[in-house]
């Protein structure tokens, strides 16, 4: 889709289509059922990669290494879980080595527990990729929890309406390892009550 007004850029250039220097999460795990994980993530870096099958196979295994999938590179996607499947959808878009990781509701589909599990791999993923990733989230404590910078969007139309710089809590987790203990924190469910209190603002009809 072309914009109506301005540019995307990356790294100082101009964003005209679809680039492996952008690895895309779904909401959906979008994996293909007859191909194995490795398969799956195989695939992905050898549209991309002119290398020698060793080379595309180290990229493969790195990946879902990564994630913590090492034991599940040989199972299909119909014998994992569905937090499973999403480590392989990072995993797929991790091998490209993009800049950026566009990442669109990723775990809205999962139980609140693989939904907690995912968001300490993501965060770990983070750490040792150093990728940067653009997370898109409807839920207040995820944001709060994955980001290092928040940015809350107003419903129709879509319109930026506060940012918070230097969120501290993935980092903190990244030191303390418990997510529990950060999640129940005075400073966090003051951060949290007060970004709701935002979004109910926003969403309330006019009177």
């Amino acid at each position: 889709l072309q914009p109506t007004a301005g540019g995307i850029l990356l790294a100082e250039r101009e964003i005209g289509g679809p680039g492996p220097d952008r690895g895309v999460v779904f909401q959906n795990h979008s994996l293909l059922p007859w191909l194995t994980c490795f398969d799956n993530v195989y695939l992905a870096v050898e549209r991309v990669f002119q290398e020698k099958k060793t080379l595309l196979k180290e990229r493969t295994h790195k990946a879902l290494a990564m994630v913590g999938l090492t034991q599940a590179e040989s199972k299909y996607p119909q014998e994992i879980s569905g937090g499973m499947k999403q480590r392989v959808g990072i995993a797929r878009a991790l091998a490209n080595d993009p800049a950026v990781l566009l990442m669109d509701e990723p775990m809205g589909a999962l139980d609140a527990f693989t939904r907690e599990q995912l968001q300490e791999i993501l965060i770990d993923v983070w750490a040792k990729s150093r990728k940067m990733v653009f997370f898109i989230t409807h839920s207040v404590e995820e944001a709060l929890f994955l980001s290092t910078r928040l940015i809350v969007m107003s419903p129709s139309p879509g319109r930026v309406t506060h940012c918070y710089d230097d969120v501290p809590f993935s980092r903190r987790f990244l030191r303390e390892r418990n997510a529990r203990a950060i999640k129940s924190d005075p400073a966090f469910i003051a951060m949290r009550e007060e970004v709701l209190s935002i979004v109910h603002q926003r969403e309330a009809p006019d009177a």
